[in-house]
């Protein structure tokens, strides 16, 4: 499966590969199996700048992601909560192939090669 970000101004990153076993997930693990993966590369090189879906507690908003006020690991299950909030509120849009899921409990068809694009609508602030 691919992730990809995009921005209703057009921009459009660098695609990411995840494995994934199943077939079949819900809306939510795709959320939580995203954050989890970005927040484990951050925080195994912690970089000064945290590249994610959401903005962490305690972090501002730079050029290329979000800045840390103070160094530290990013805790992935907290970073999950504020995804889930920023979903339900419409901070982003998940859509997987063309299509738009809108309930964090549908189970979507993950066939090889399914790209999951997260379209943010508005610069997320603490979710």
């Amino acid at each position: 499966m691919t992730f990809v970000d995009e921005t209703t101004t057009g921009d459009r990153g660098a695609g990411w590969e995840l494995d994934v076993a199943e077939e079949r997930l819900t809306v939510g693990e795709l959320i939580r199996r995203r954050v989890f993966q970005e927040v484990a590369e951050y925080n195994a090189r912690t970089p000064g700048v945290f590249q994610g879906l959401v903005q962490p507690s305690d972090a501002e908003r730079v050029l290329n992601g979000y800045a840390l006020r103070t160094a530290r690991r990013i805790d992935p299950e907290a970073q999950t909560e504020l995804a889930l909030k920023a979903f339900a509120g419409n901070g982003f849009l998940v859509l997987v192939g063309d299509r738009q899921v809108t309930d964090v409990d549908e189970e979507v068809e993950l066939a090889l090669g399914t790209e999951v694009t997260f379209l943010k609508l508005v610069p997320l602030v603490g979710g």
